[in-house]
Formats: structure tokens, C-alpha cells, sequence
């Protein structure tokens, strides 16, 4: 009985471990400690374990020993007792021995790896961060247009076949539906509903009971206008627990509201028939994700898919390979850059081989104690904060704190030709699995007077972005005003301008970093000012060049 006790007390000690989900804007440095942090747990509860099994070893051979020399005493307990020897061991065992073994087995093993646990315990994810990670599952699902299935069994596009990957059980479906529920986001809650009771259906075993499925579920599919199917849940939940308070009330309900449904049905013309019929269908097509915030959602998820404008042949004609010396700059004479034409207008120019490995690593490494959640400019205050739509971490490198970081900015001065003098330090981002920044401008709009203004630098002139990985699926970034889509490439480096030569602000700069879908994305990039560009690009009267 104590050590049930003892196996409960270890459980419940583990149940916030097992429920563990990294939230997506946590790096990949975080998430490796994490792993690590985890196997060390891992080899204290064996020790834990080892510790336990010895003593039941112990007690175990102390009772078989006993049991042995019980049934021969018992034979003849006179006889027995008559020798002295057998007398005071008797009075030797339950005087001491017994104590012992009573201690024994009231030692606590556990106290090694609870404190452990204890000490790991304040660098565990939160509850925000396990929402946070069903969250990004649930924007990926969509961004990407996968089903529940395909998510559940883990096979994502881009997944590594030998990297271990545990499918997901009912219990974790049935978390993502809560939380969707939480949200009053009955779209998902549906779905993620629907999957986990497809997993009991299909005989997985699991410690969350269909009745509870069925009442989350009928009652999301209610509060999305589907009344018969709401119904017929309903009835299947009750033929599990006929007693079921909630369920005969919707029961009711339900089968009143379908009547009066029936009833009004029956009673119209043959043209308020056809009209009905016609407010169904387009309802049953727009029905799905809740509209948001954000206006251009829908062609930002498709180019995010790789479903962007493709370019005419004559204006793909038009664009070029080339090497690149920036004007007989003396650096590049002999080695130039290579160069390429991801886009038209706005210009999007790709250099190759920008960065090597070594220096990718060095950044990396530089930045990785200091990431920080990435924070936006407010456009009203000017005072940098967090926002929901920028799902990444960042840190700031200035070019005095390490050579690379200096050379990183010589090299972009060199290739550019503009001043970084009064550019922003160097930024470096990780997005991990769901991370992502919608669609927003690089510069600050009209409306913005004092976007930049503590600076002192003018506007955001132009934009430096290096790719510092491969990213096996998602994680473009994509120019939503023209349809234009640019994939990570490490080592590489995108360059566009986000002003004109007059100074007004280039709309079609309009971009967005798509969720990463599978694999960790680091960037890093530099924001070019007006402030000293004056006789680099040279002002015009045009508002469009």
C-alpha cells in the first residue's frame, strides 16, 4: 500500500512534464536546453527507479527467507523454540530486524529525483506556452490546409523520415479542441473533437471518455447553425449515458428549434424554397475560420502554399543571373557577388553565399543568450512592444562586440553602396515551428510621423535580409501586394528598397514571414535610414522612382 502511494505521488509529480508543449516563438537554442533538460530527468527517474527496485529486492528476499523458516517453525513451534539458538533469533527479529525492515520500507527513494524535478521545474514552459504551441498547430492547419489526420499521425511536407516522431493520442486532440473552445473557436473545435473521437472509434485507448468528446463536439457544430448533426451526436451521447443532464436539455432543444425549422420550411413558396436554398449552400461554403483582423488573409496563406502570380514569360524574360561587382568596387572586382532577380517591381534582388558557415554559427552564438520575444514599432507611441501577428524571437548585435559582426556590416555596405552608419544594429530572428510575422511594412507610412523619429535617422530606406538556414517546409517570405514568394536559402541575402527615390513609401514592399511548418528559421537583417544615402541614391521628383 505505501508504495502504491509512493508510484501515485511520482505520477502526479510527472503530469505536468508529460503535458509539455514548446511554444512556437521559443528558439531553437531554448528548445534544445529544454531536451536536454528533459533527458536529465529521464536518466533521475531511472535512478529513481533502480533505487525502488533494490529495495523491493531487499524486502523481497528478507520475506521469502521468512516464509521458508515460518513453514518449518510452525511444523513443531515447541520443538522449535525448544532449541535456544531458534529462541533468540525469534526475539532478535521482531526486537530489531522488523524495525529495520519496517525503515526500509518506509524510505522514501524519490527524494533524489523530486528535487531534481523541483530545481528543473522554473525552467518548464507555462500554461500560455503550451496554448501558445496548440495555437501555432492550428495556424499551420490552416495557413497550410492540412487535415487533423495528417497533423495527428505527424506526416507533415518536409518532415525528416528518421527523425523520431510520436503521433499525437486522443488525449492531445482533445487538449487542442479545449482550447479552441476556450477561444469560442468552434471551426477547430470541431475538427480537433472530430479527430479524437476517430482515434477511439478506431480502438486507441485513451483516459478521456466519448461522452465527453460528444458534448464538446455537438455543441460547437450547434453554434455553427448545423442542427441535425448537432442532433444526432447528441443521440449518440445519450445511448452512452442516457442520464446525461446537458444532453437531454440540448435533446429538447434541439428537437424543438429542428420542428420550428421544418415547420417554416413547409409553409414557403416554392421561391423562398429556392432562396433558402441558395443562403444554405453559401453558408455552408464560407463556413470555417472566423474572419480576423487581417484583410488580405486569404492570399497571404497562398502564396504561403507556393500559390503565387506567376510572372509572364516576357516579364520573366527580364529577369537575370549575374555576377555582380558593384560598380568596380575593389573588393569584388576579382570575386564578385552572385546575384539574382527573385522580382520585378518592387525589385527583389537575392546575393548567393553571403555568409559563411562560420559566421553563421559566430551570430548565432552571439545572440542566442539574449533572444528576446521580437517586438514591433506602435505606431501612435513609437515605443517597441510585443504584438500577436510577430511569432519570433530576436536579439540585437551591435559591430563593435565582435569582428564578424562588423565585417557582416562592411559587407553590406559594400554590396549595396549605402551608408550603414546610420542603419539599425543588426538583427538576428529565430522562428521556431509556427512562428511567423504577418503582412506589414518595413517603413513608417504617413500616418506614422514619429515612427523612427527617437532614431534621428529618417526613414527605413531599404531592407538586408539573411537567410542563416535552410527551412524544410514554410517559412518564405512572401510580398502580398504582388504575389511575389521568396524561400530561405542559407547563406543567402534579399535586398529590396522600401522607398522610392523621392522618399514616399513603395506600397508593393508590403511582405510577411509565413509560419514555419517544419524545421527552425534563422534570419538576420538591417535596416538601412535615409540619413546619410543623400549622395549614394539620389533624390528625384518622381513619386515613383
Amino acid at each position: 500500500m505505501l508504495l502504491a502511494l509512493l508510484g501515485m505521488q511520482l505520477l502526479l509529480s510527472l503530469s505536468g512534464l508529460y503535458s509539455v508543449i514548446l511554444k512556437p516563438q521559443m528558439p531553437s537554442g531554448q528548445m534544445t536546453d529544454l531536451l536536454y533538460t528533459e533527458k536529465d530527468l529521464v536518466t533521475s527517474l531511472k535512478d529513481y527507479i533502480r533505487a525502488e527496485e533494490d529495495k523491493l529486492e531487499q524486502v523481497k528476499k528478507w520475506a521469502e527467507k521468512l516464509d521458508v523458516l515460518s513453514a518449518t517453525a510452525t511444523q513443531d513451534p515447541e520443538g522449535f523454540l525448544g532449541h535456544p539458538v531458534n529462541a533468540f533469533k525469534l526475539m532478535k527479529r521482531l526486537n530489531t530486524e522488523w524495525g529495520e525492515l519496517e525503515s526500509l520500507v518506509l524510505k522514501d527513494m524519490s527524494d533524489g529525483f523530486i528535487s531534481n524535478l523541483t530545481i528543473q521545474r522554473q525552467y518548464f514552459p507555462n500554461d500560455d506556452d503550451q496554448t501558445g504551441a496548440a495555437k501555432a498547430l492550428m495556424r499551420l492547419q490552416d495557413t497550410y490546409r492540412l487535415d487533423t489526420h495528417t497533423i495527428s499521425s505527424g506526416e507533415l511536407p518536409g518532415t525528416n523520415k528518421d527523425v523520431a516522431m510520436s503521433p499525437m493520442t486522443v488525449e492531445d486532440c482533445f487538449e487542442l479542441g479545449k482550447i479552441a473552445y476556450s477561444d469560442a473557436d468552434y471551426y477547430h473545435t470541431e475538427l480537433w473533437m472530430e479527430q479524437a473521437l476517430k482515434q477511439l472509434d478506431g480502438g486507441e485507448e485513451s483516459t478521456v471518455d466519448m461522452v465527453t468528446i460528444l458534448d464538446y463536439l455537438s455543441y460547437s457544430i450547434y453554434q455553427q447553425g448545423e442542427l441535425e448533426r448537432a442532433l444526432d451526436y447528441t443521440k449518440r451521447l445519450l445511448k452512452l449515458d442516457s442520464a446525461h443532464q446537458r444532453a437531454n436539455g440540448n435533446l429538447k432543444y434541439f428537437e424543438y428549434q429542428l420542428a420550428k425549422q421544418n415547420k417554416v420550411e413547409a409553409e414557403e413558396s416554392q421561391k423562398e424554397k429556392e432562396k433558402r436554398e441558395r443562403e444554405k449552400r453559401e453558408a455552408s461554403d464560407k463556413k470555417g475560420r472566423p474572419a480576423d483582423y487581417l484583410p488580405e488573409r486569404r492570399k497571404y496563406e497562398q502564396l504561403c502554399r507556393g500559390e503565387g502570380i506567376k510572372m509572364t514569360p516576357r516579364r520573366q524574360s527580364r529577369m537575370f543571373c549575374r555576377y555582380s561587382d558593384n560598380n568596380h568596387h575593389p573588393l569584388y572586382v576579382l570575386g564578385p557577388v552572385k546575384q539574382e532577380d527573385e522580382w520585378d517591381r518592387p525589385r527583389i534582388i537575392r546575393y548567393h553565399d553571403i555568409l559563411s558557415n562560420s559566421e553563421i554559427e559566430k551570430v548565432k552564438e552571439l545572440a542566442k543568450p539574449r533572444l528576446r520575444r521580437a517586438t514591433i514599432s506602435n505606431p501612435i507611441t513609437g515605443v517597441l512592444e510585443t504584438a500577436h501577428y510577430r511569432i519570433s524571437k530576436s536579439a540585437w548585435l551591435t559591430a563593435y562586440e565582435d569582428p564578424v559582426v562588423d565585417k557582416i556590416n562592411q559587407r553590406i555596405e559594400d554590396i549595396t553602396g549605402l551608408n550603414v552608419k546610420t542603419a539599425e544594429e543588426l538583427q538576428v530572428a529565430n522562428y521556431g515551428v509556427g512562428g511567423q510575422y504577418e503582412p506589414h511594412f518595413d517603413f513608417g507610412r504617413k500616418d506614422e510621423p514619429d515612427a523612427f523619429k527617437e532614431l534621428g535617422t529618417g526613414n527605413r530606406i531599404a531592407t538586408w535580409l539573411i537567410y542563416m538556414s535552410d527551412v524544410p517546409s514554410g517559412g518564405a517570405t512572401v510580398f502580398t501586394d504582388v504575389g511575389a514568394a521568396v524561400w530561405p536559402k542559407k547563406g543567402s541575402a534579399v535586398f529590396w528598397y522600401n522607398l522610392f527615390a523621392s522618399g514616399e513609401g513603395d506600397y508593393s514592399t508590403r511582405h510577411a514571414a509565413c509560419p514555419v511548418l517544419v524545421g527552425n528559421k534563422w534570419v538576420s537583417n538591417k535596416w538601412m535610414h535615409e540619413r546619410g544615402q543623400e549622395f549614394r541614391r539620389r533624390c528625384t521628383l518622381n513619386e515613383s522612382e
